[in-house]
């Protein structure tokens, strides 16, 4: 198991994220205190990073998201306009990131052009957001946004994990 603490700087907050590895996949559970974002998420994947499941409760209310080889489910009902996702991005935390950098496995070097199913918190409501990752060093990867003109470096550790996401998040004490 691997406990990791998240400082939000754009607007002021506290992750903290708790990964469970096991022969099943991996349990991400996560907890956001603080500013308009305040939420707690479960995300489950494959053993190789592949999202399968989230749940999202903020402000009372909850939000289910699933995919499957059949595509997905959003609360219940299918979403063929995210068949193109492979991954979820919950705005308000950088867990997201690590989604696709270990699945994807890139050399640096190598870019890979993705879409997400892009959560919004608080609204709680799910989107397509095209992004781009491209590693760039041994623990660096460039972040961009397809759609609009958002890029940043972003320094992760061994397994991905952000360490500091400039501008928006930061790694801190546990």
């Amino acid at each position: 198991m691997t406990e990791i603490v998240w400082i939000g700087l754009d607007e002021p907050s506290r992750e903290t994220c708790r990964i469970e590895d096991g022969a099943q996949g991996v349990a991400v559970h996560g907890e956001i205190q603080g500013g308009a974002g305040a939420c707690s998420y479960t995300l489950r994947t494959t053993t190789v990073w592949e999202f399968t499941d989230l749940v999202v409760r903020a402000g009372g209310r909850e939000l289910r998201g699933h995919f499957t080889n059949r595509g997905w489910e959003v609360d219940g009902r299918a979403r063929p306009d995210l068949d193109a996702a492979r991954e979820v991005d919950i705005s308000v935390s950088p867990l997201s990131n690590t989604l696709p950098i270990r699945r994807l496995g890139l050399a640096v070097g190598e870019s890979a052009d993705i879409t997400t199913a892009y959560v919004r918190v608080p609204e709680l409501d799910v989107t397509t957001d095209p992004q781009r990752y491209t590693r760039t060093g041994e623990n660096e990867y460039l972040y961009e946004s397809r759609d609009s003109d958002f890029r940043q470096s972003i320094m992760v550790d061994d397994d991905g994990l952000v360490i500091e996401y400039p501008g928006l998040f930061t790694r801190g004490a546990s």
